[in-house]
């Protein structure tokens, strides 16, 4: 085994395909196809099930493409720590749906324009998938909303600095009155996202400390901002989402809106990671601040 095996068989597996990663390595397919094989000879398991139009991962492929990753990603870090001359190689960047929507696009460009030569790679889960994708080392940092009684954010675990404050609002179906509070709200069932969204957690306390346990909550999770504004637009749910996000969708729909709290985005990153990649955007992110 060696960085090469496991940064063409991450590839594969990335691609479902020898063919598209070979063009990607600028090697010939045969080439790609010998390294899979030797790979798998060395560790004794098959790691692709293979049939004419994909390469799938077996479950032991899909067990090793979690230990490449990280692997690849710490040999990627080393080099760049101890060759600071300047940002180089991948920042891999985690963030909340709602950040790359909506604060991203401004910080994103500028650091590409000072440091063209960095490879940018963005991924989105909800906070607590980006906080364990982080101390698992696949990614290098990421946006995450905490708020100041979070155990991530007083654990020693993570580096953090303050990057956006959102104004969350809650938002009801159209002609829905005003609320004082959850006790008021029609629609019995609350669209979010997948649990370990903060957003979600912060909408699920406030509705408990409303309603208590006589009426309990149901969901509508969804997996885009898009499909929460529907669902709420079209009368079966209410939601909870940033401001930021809500000016994006105006005209889409008509929806109710109320102002409901604030949270705090921080820029995460594990204790002691300063790649100059990282050092860079990281002030990028603090001047936008």
């Amino acid at each position: 085994m060696d960085l090469v095996s496991l940064a063409v068989f991450r590839l594969v597996a990335r691609e479902h395909s020898v063919t598209r990663a070979a063009v990607q390595l600028g090697r010939a397919a045969s080439n790609v196809t010998v390294r899979i094989q030797q790979l798998e000879e060395e560790l004794g398991v098959a790691l692709f099930q293979r049939d004419k139009k994909r390469m799938e991962l077996t479950p032991a492929g899909r067990t090793y493409l979690d230990y490449a990753d990280r692997i690849l990603n710490l040999a990627d870090e080393a080099q760049q720590t101890v060759n600071p001359a300047g940002p180089s190689g991948t920042l891999r960047i985690g963030s909340m749906e709602c950040t790359v929507a909506s604060r991203l696009p401004s910080p994103l460009a500028r650091f590409n324009k000072s440091w063209p030569d960095v490879r940018l790679d963005v991924s989105t889960a909800p906070t607590q998938q980006l906080v364990d994708a982080l101390l698992m080392h696949r990614v290098d940092c990421a946006f995450v909303a905490l708020t100041p009684d979070d155990e991530m954010l007083n654990s020693g675990e993570l580096e953090t600095v303050p990057a956006f404050r959102e104004e969350l609002l809650l938002l009801l179906p159209p002609g829905h009155p005003k609320v004082r509070d959850a006790s008021e709200i029609r629609p019995k069932s609350l669209a979010a996202f997948a649990p370990g969204c903060t957003y979600r957690r912060l909408a699920e306390d406030w509705v408990a400390d409303c309603r208590g346990a006589t009426t309990p909550l149901t969901y509508q999770e969804v997996r885009s901002y898009h499909a929460m504004f529907a669902c709420t637009a079209a009368g079966t749910c209410f939601s909870v989402m940033p401001r930021s996000v809500v000016d994006l969708m105006r005209g889409l729909a008509a929806v109710e809106q109320q102002p409901l709290m604030t949270v705090d985005t921080f820029l995460a990153s594990r204790p002691g990671f300063s790649t100059p990649a990282f050092t860079a955007f990281r002030d990028v992110v603090i001047a936008t601040n």
